[in-house]
């Protein structure tokens, strides 16, 4: 599994736990079927995302190619997130997740394995 972290949070938080999700199946089922998750799960490629069938709220952050931060939206089940120009990678955490993290746009996420 790897990590990622928010340049600005390492000594708050440390890393956080990250599943990715580079398969067309993986970026399909993301996190349907699911009751929760740790840390977060990043769908790559990808520009939207919906949360139909989804048993509990996310953040939803949109990452351009170099990982930056474009836009973090919180999404209840049942909905469907517009497309993001300029969004290559996507990433899901529970809701509030992204705030305890520092998680804004312009922040670069880093990823370790």
């Amino acid at each position: 599994m790897a990590e990622g972290t928010a340049p600005d949070d390492r000594s708050r938080h440390g890393p956080v736990p990250l599943e990715i999700a580079a398969s067309y199946r993986a970026r399909t089922r993301g996190l349907l079927g699911r009751d929760g998750i740790e840390g977060a799960l990043l769908l790559t490629p990808a520009g939207s995302v919906h949360t139909f069938r989804m048993r509990f709220a996310i953040d939803v952050a949109y990452l351009d190619r170099d990982m930056t931060v474009l836009a973090v939206r919180t999404m209840a089940p049942g909905r469907l997130g517009l497309p993001r120009l300029r969004a290559r990678h996507v990433l899901e955490a529970e809701a509030g997740a992204m705030a305890r993290w520092g998680l804004r746009p312009g922040v670069r996420v880093e990823i370790s394995t």
